[in-house]
């Protein structure tokens, strides 16, 4: 019985040593099995475009031990360059901070009061231009342009504007190294990649990328120009999930191209929303920068009246003061007449509600100014309205638009 008890607690005792060693031995093999694969699948991999870099295998018959045994030396280098590093690379430099230098008081000294991100477009001769958002630049009384390698230039402001919050602004050449191109907006499709460059929470995060995807186009955001609290304007947008922070309004949004199709303006913060940043178009976005680079100003025209939308007065008002048809419920109610404004030179009045705009169905503030914004300087249109009740049409000549009007 003693030497059975020996004989066993020494199998016991001795177990797991011979574990040990299995697990060794069979680590040993795994390890070597998956080296082998990654070695031999990766290329694969490569060559049917499944991995997010290239690699390049390099055969070199080299080194004494390699010539003695015939065989040759593969060497693997990965390549991390790709389509969103090459387009960095391309427009990082196209891509500037934009600093609101305010004075606060009569005796004190200027000093930063923001800090927002814009896109050099235009390198010709001696100056360069730069598109950022109004907002971006709103009651600064100097700006400075922060490059990509943190050199500070001074930039005069050359015009902007408030309803589609973009701003035009000017400096010196010498040390621009690169403008970015604006692509064509209307031809982006949902779910098309694109890259969002610029100055997240300040100048300490300059430069900052981040990708994301197209998540919609032709959103339209209510915009309220003049402080009211009503909306007065619908701007278009794009929108995107690639992250849009405080700092990176004016900044680029780019194709997988290197394009410019949008310049992120504004996202939606709310502790339910996650991922919803916004851009201006760069086809409508164009147009403005030409008249901003051109004027100073956009040049649109405008009627010469204060308004209302018939949906934000008292229904009690519809048919007691304006004594409007019950089929009447939506319109444009006419404030206040400018009297040597287009619309008071054609003979509109004060409660006068337009219901047509130059055949079209007249149904809100946003949508009479979305038709309006159509039009040129000088154009004639056709203006339905009722007055007590009774239908009326007159022709208004537009002329330069005052903001509102």
């Amino acid at each position: 019985m003693v030497e059975f008890n020996h004989d066993e607690e020494k199998y016991v005792r001795e177990k797991p040593q011979r574990n040990w060693r299995s697990f060794l031995f069979s680590s040993l093999i795994g390890a070597v099995i998956g080296a082998l694969l990654t070695v031999f699948a990766l290329p694969y991999l490569s060559e049917q475009g499944m991995l997010p870099y290239s690699l390049q295998v390099i055969e070199s018959r080299g080194g004494q031990r390699a010539a003695e045994q015939g065989g040759a030396v593969r060497n693997v280098s990965v390549n991390v360059n790709n389509e969103v590093t090459q387009v960095v690379s391309k427009v990082s430099n196209s891509v500037v901070g934009v600093i609101n230098i305010q004075k606060t008081g009569v005796w004190d000294e200027d000093s930063e009061a923001g800090t927002g991100s814009g896109v050099i477009y235009k390198k010709n001769g001696a100056t360069s231009h730069i598109v950022t958002n109004h907002h971006v630049i709103e009651g600064a009384s100097q700006i400075e342009v922060s490059l990509n390698d943190g050199t500070r230039i001074p930039a005069k402001l050359i015009g902007s504007d408030k309803l589609m919050d973009l701003a035009v602004l000017q400096v010196n050449s010498n040390k621009i190294k690169a403008a970015a191109d604006f692509g064509n907006s209307d031809k982006v499709k949902t779910g098309e990649p694109v890259i969002a460059i610029g100055n997240p929470l300040g100048l300490q995060f300059s430069g900052s990328v981040t990708q994301g995807i197209i998540s919609g186009t032709e959103r339209a955001v209510p915009v309220d120009s003049n402080g009211d609290g009503q909306p007065d304007w619908n701007a278009e947008v794009l929108q995107t999930d690639a992250a849009i922070n405080p700092g990176n309004s004016g900044g680029g949004l780019f194709n997988i191209d290197g394009k410019v199709i949008g310049i992120n303006s504004m996202k939606i913060a709310e502790s339910a929303v996650e991922g919803i940043g916004l851009s201006i178009p760069a086809n409508l976005a164009i147009p403005v920068i030409d008249d901003l680079e051109k004027y100073g100003e956009v040049r649109r025209p405008y009627l010469g009246i204060e308004m209302k939308s018939l949906g934000d007065i008292a229904s009690y008002h519809w048919q007691e003061t304006l004594k409007l048809p019950s089929n009447v419920t939506s319109g444009v109610v006419v404030m206040g007449v400018q009297p040597v404004s287009p619309a008071g030179k054609a003979g509109m009045k004060e409660l006068d509600v337009i219901v047509e705009f130059n055949g079209d169905r007249v149904y809100d503030i946003v949508d009479l100014r979305k038709k309006l914004y159509t039009k040129h300087v000088g154009d004639t249109v056709k203006i339905k309205y009722l007055r007590s009740g009774k239908e009326q049409t007159t022709e208004v000549k537009l002329s330069l638009s005052k903001l509102g009007s």
